[in-house]
């Protein structure tokens, strides 16, 4: 099957930048053929080496809040002209080393296990892989639910690791090839104001989901009251600056 490595850019959250850098590290990591994809509604300051695709179709609804949700408009079919396997990255992502295993490992559906929800079978979409335009029922579901769909599902993340838990092909990544920034890599209070956050040398990816961002992880970061202090985070620079 053909591979695909796919993000999603939109609104102004994150800049062309993020883009890139993610694009730099697929390149530096991936050594399988491949095509890297942002689908996105503004692709001003891409790198040339990007394929830039219109978001896909997406009927948004206000009254859900969290944008996250258009993740799902990724199950549409046909999705733009892409064929085969689609690895999705989130743009805050920081890969470490290889990652071709990611398409190697046999499996209909692959996602991060959420650190937050270790009792549920809820994934992290930070990163997940899945066969392009197999599961419309995906997006469909998610707009038959409507209004309610918050009632059940905290966020696009528990929606579709249900929808796929329920198809019977819900499958994680091996734990150590992803793991959270803020669960495994930040030191626990009072160590984080004195030490920088681990380098985790033998995973593939670090996710960051929430804050801090990887930005702020390399310049350093102050938050929940002084517990989520993050001291300058210099390693980073090996993988993620541009």
């Amino acid at each position: 099957m053909e591979k695909n490595v796919i993000c999603m850019k939109w609104g102004t959250k994150f800049g062309p930048e993020y883009a890139n850098r993610l694009y730099k590290m697929v390149q530096k990591n991936l050594t399988v053929p491949h095509r890297f994809v942002c689908f996105t509604d503004d692709p001003t300051g891409l790198d040339a080496g990007i394929e830039v695709r219109e978001l896909p179709p997406y009927h948004d609804n206000p009254n859900i809040g969290d944008k996250g949700w258009r993740k799902l408009s990724l199950f549409n079919a046909p999705l733009a002209d892409l064929k085969g396997v689609a690895l999705f990255l989130d743009l805050d992502i920081v890969i470490r080393r290889n990652i071709d295993e990611l398409f190697e490992v046999p499996g209909d559906f692959l996602i991060c296990k959420d650190w937050d929800f270790p009792r549920d079978i809820i994934g992290n979409s930070s990163v997940f892989r899945f066969e392009v335009g197999k599961y419309p029922e995906v997006l469909e579901n998610f707009y038959n639910l409507g209004n309610g769909i918050r009632k059940e599902y905290r966020n696009e993340q528990a929606f579709l690791s249900y929808q796929m838990f329920e198809k019977g092909i819900l499958k994680y990544w091996d734990k150590s090839w992803c793991v959270s920034f803020k669960r495994h890599c930040l030191r626990p209070f009072p160590l984080n104001f004195f030490m920088q956050p681990v380098d985790p040398e033998d995973v593939k990816i670090i996710v960051f989901h929430g804050k801090p961002t990887p930005q702020m992880a390399l310049n350093g970061y102050c938050g929940k009251g002084g517990f989520r202090y993050v001291k300058p985070t210099k390693w980073l620079a090996r993988y993620w600056e541009e």
